[in-house]
């Protein structure tokens, strides 16, 4: 078994993998000495872990969980399993982590991997493992907020995920909504179209927490797979371990 930490900025998410299978999953808003605990209380067949955060990691956890198994924190330094094109070291481990799912789920094939969050990312893999770099915007919430807080006029609007936009809105709100949705659908689907003309057998991955958006009404084909960071931090600690 495998412990997967993933610590975001509000969540840390915790996955245990069984060989490939996920068995256990859970969301917390904090991720110390006896969460650990229960953990291997609970999943005594746990031989490595792996710790993931886009902010610094809280201090010890790593000695802690070293005290049950083999950890490893992703950072600059972790060896991955492609090769990296980026220029700079600030590539997001979130960002890192789901081109590795999409390698360990897609291996061999040229992948976008979106992550529809607060931002949404643009990451791109060929079929030779090579990391290429990709793309970031500001996610959905993001464009309303910022329409906000930019003017003097326009309200904050909230979002409507669940329901079709219309493209002529008959009133302020309603033209906000449509503005940020069907511009960021149109913004997506044009950048998956840009890529498919340089990779025709693209594949798509959608992941973050605005995927069912996006994959209700994107015009391309795309696979809708929330899970692909975790996947891509097993992928990592495999790559690690092996």
């Amino acid at each position: 078994m495998e412990l997967i930490v993933d610590i975001g900025n509000t969540y840390t998410k915790i996955a245990v993998f069984e060989g490939n299978t996920i068995i256990h999953s859970e969301r917390t808003e904090a991720f110390e000495h006896a969460a650990i605990d229960a953990i291997f209380e609970k999943f005594p067949g746990i031989s490595a872990s792996i710790i993931s955060s886009v902010k610094e990691a809280p201090s010890g956890m790593r000695n802690y969980i070293e005290t049950y198994c083999k950890c490893i924190l992703l950072d600059v330094n972790t060896p991955l399993p492609f090769i990296n094109q980026y220029k700079s070291d600030t590539l997001g481990n979130d960002r890192i982590a789901a081109v590795a799912g999409a390698l360990a789920l897609y291996p061999n094939k040229n992948v976008l991997v979106i992550d529809a969050g607060t931002c949404i990312t643009y990451d791109l893999i060929t079929s030779d493992k090579n990391y290429l770099g990709g793309s970031i915007s500001p996610g959905i919430k993001m464009r309303f907020k910022a329409m906000h807080t930019f003017t003097s006029q326009l309200p904050l609007v909230e979002p409507e995920l669940e329901s079709e936009t219309a493209l002529v809105g008959d009133s302020t709100q309603k033209a906000i909504l449509s503005g940020v949705h069907q511009g960021v659908l149109a913004e997506v689907d044009g950048i998956i179209t840009d890529h498919k003309s340089q990779f025709p057998d693209l594949l798509i991955i959608l992941s973050g927490g605005d995927h069912n958006y996006f994959d209700k009404y994107l015009k391309n084909n795309i696979f809708a797979l929330p899970n692909i960071v975790w996947v891509g931090l097993k992928k990592i600690l495999d790559f690690n371990e092996g």
